[in-house]
């Protein structure tokens, strides 16, 4: 029978293989939606190590790493985006243009978008692998129905069919969240 001492360097050798896979796995896709949402890559980053901390303290509590992960970086990224008002700038150092904020956007509105995206990535993000992969190649990806056929080895009509089934329960699902007709 093995000692106490063993079973709890075993567990932690569990916990920290654990961690470290979730982490090989989730950090860039994390951060490219953590910068999603803050606009700025310092910023993002910070938030998805203190995220990652926070799963360490937490780890044995959490049942779905990957959504915990990812809703806790929608969470911290709100907070910093209301904590922190200033003036968003373009990647040429100027003041963000038309398609970043409308100067008639009030802050709470431009707020509302970024909520109502990230509600979204999150959506997507539990998807299933094959629902993911097509509206990846769809949306992210710029794919024709075609190409996307081509891809996956599927019909051009059941691409269609399944895009238009899966856009449905997401919209389905923002709606029952209160995301309802947001434009950007």
């Amino acid at each position: 029978m093995p000692s106490s001492r063993s079973k709890e360097s075993s567990t932690k050798a569990d916990k920290a293989g654990g961690i470290l896979a979730v982490f090989e796995t989730e950090q860039s896709p994390l951060l490219g939606f953590a910068i999603s949402i803050v606009r700025r890559r310092a910023v993002a980053e910070e938030i998805v190590q203190e995220v990652f901390m926070q799963l360490h303290c937490h780890w044995d509590s959490v049942d779905n790493p990957k959504a915990w992960l990812y809703r806790s970086v929608r969470n911290r990224s709100y907070d910093h985006l209301r904590k922190d008002k200033r003036e968003e700038f373009s990647e040429d150092g100027g003041p963000a243009s038309e398609a970043t904020t409308r100067e008639c956007d009030l802050p709470a509105e431009v707020v509302q978008r970024l909520e109502a995206a990230g509600y979204l990535r999150l959506q997507i993000a539990e998807l299933s692998e094959d629902d993911r992969e097509l509206v990846e190649l769809k949306y992210f990806q710029d794919l024709k129905y075609r190409e996307i056929s081509d891809r996956t080895g599927l019909t051009v009509g059941n691409v269609g069919y399944r895009l238009h089934h899966i856009l449905s329960r997401l919209a389905e699902q923002l709606r029952q969240l209160g995301i309802d007709g947001i434009t950007s």
